[in-house]
């Protein structure tokens, strides 16, 4: 069970706060930075075989890795086209329906171009699992309907724990045929963003912890999951304010 971080994580943007606003130069680095590491994270949580290294070199060198599955590849490079994307949509404060399409559709196109950005035309089957996703033809409602709360939720809610019940709601909707936690991991870090906050990553060694509080929430518990993404955002503004002031 993760405590929650979140007066730790208002002392700590405080600090954080102080070295702002950073240079362009130091904003460049820093975006880069993440999405390299947000791109391998968010991908290996869904097993994708390339390593931090090796993403890197996809993304920066333009390489190809040998070895390594086509879909692996295509995966990196759509993750880092729906990641670069995040920087536009943090201009507006807000999250629309056709943001949360936008981003699955930079994300997924270079692997399944026919279902980008399309809401899945099948029911999904979890084998062994108490999981109740909508049907297909619930889908457009259930979207507008979450749309529709993120305004008040947004209001009454600490900005972490928004971006936490963003994540979880768009994953117990399951929208997509594929890449929903992937479109997940982005709009709560688009939340983040529009709040003044810093990237946060899920590394890949928490998979099993990240997982069963995804679960909880999907039994309308939200308490677990918050908590612990409260700790990713804690351990994420530590290594932000390390870099920060390493390149001061």
């Amino acid at each position: 069970m993760y405590p929650n971080r979140l007066k730790a994580i208002d002392e700590l943007k405080v600090k954080i706060d102080s070295f702002r606003p950073l240079s362009a130069d130091i904003l460049k680095q820093i975006r880069e930075y993440y999405k390299i590491g947000l791109t391998y994270t968010s991908n290996a949580l869904e097993g994708n075989t390339l390593d931090l290294a090796e993403t890197k070199v996809v993304l920066e060198d333009g390489l190809t890795v040998s070895g390594k599955p086509l879909k692996d590849h295509l995966e990196t490079l759509g993750h880092a086209e729906a990641y670069n994307k995040l920087f536009e949509l943090i201009k507006q404060d807000c999250i629309r329906e056709e943001d949360i399409k936008t981003l699955h559709k930079l994300f997924y196109s270079k692997i399944d171009l026919e279902n980008a950005g399309k809401y899945r035309q099948k029911p999904v089957i979890v084998t062994g699992a108490d999981v109740d996703f909508p049907l297909p033809a619930e889908l457009d409602e259930r979207m507008k309907e979450f749309i529709a709360e993120l305004p008040e939720l947004r209001q009454k809610s600490h900005p972490v724990e928004y971006a936490a019940m963003v994540h979880a709601l768009l994953v117990n909707i399951h929208p997509f045929i594929d890449g929903n936690g992937r479109v997940a991991r982005l709009l709560m870090n688009l939340a983040l963003l529009q709040s003044g906050y810093n990237i946060t990553i899920i590394p890949p060694v928490v998979r099993a912890d990240y997982i069963r509080a995804l679960q909880d929430s999907n039994k309308n518990n939200f308490t677990p999951f918050i908590n612990f993404i409260s700790e990713m955002v804690l351990e994420s503004q530590k290594e932000y304010l390390r870099i920060i002031e390493a390149l001061q």
